[in-house]
């Protein structure tokens, strides 16, 4: 006679389990994280494509001039000319950062941006706070030595 409270208990841990599989940040390439759209695909094929990746590092020193590339809500690029473009996948993702429409002000505690820092999000015409991101580790694609292109 337990039978049909141990199929309601099973029926309720697989949906649990199925919703929290859900959960995984976009760009962690777990199950459930968010697929880029072709044009975000495009745009980070581009930005990397003859660039070979590196070790990744914890810490971008803000002496050096980089732009920021907004792919995606979990992915930043920091371009340090032709040849160097530095990859950044948050941990976990930050809903508006590819809309690249808000500000992005980043929050430093010294000479360098780090893994770990956060940053936040600005809406450029109300001026409302959205939500608070974080870095992840910064992995340099670099163009392989004697490519002149």
């Amino acid at each position: 006679m337990m039978t049909m409270p141990r199929i309601a208990l099973c029926t309720a841990l697989i949906g649990a389990a199925a919703s929290l599989a859900g959960c995984a940040p976009s760009g962690s390439g777990a199950p459930g994280a968010a697929a880029l759209t072709p044009k975000q695909a495009a745009t980070l094929d581009k930005q990397l494509a003859g660039k070979t990746p590196g070790t990744p590092v914890k810490c971008l020193p803000n002496y050096r001039s980089m732009d920021s590339i907004r792919v995606s809500d979990d992915i930043l690029l920091y371009r340090s000319g032709r040849n160097l473009v530095y990859r950044n996948t948050l941990k976990g993702s930050c809903p508006g950062l590819a809309r690249d429409s808000d500000i992005m002000v980043v929050r430093q505690f010294g000479s360098s941006t780090c893994e770990g820092d956060f940053f936040y999000l600005v809406d450029r015409s109300s001026g409302i706070r959205g939500p608070t991101c974080v870095f992840g580790e910064f992995v340099p694609y670099r163009k392989p030595a004697g490519d002149g292109g």
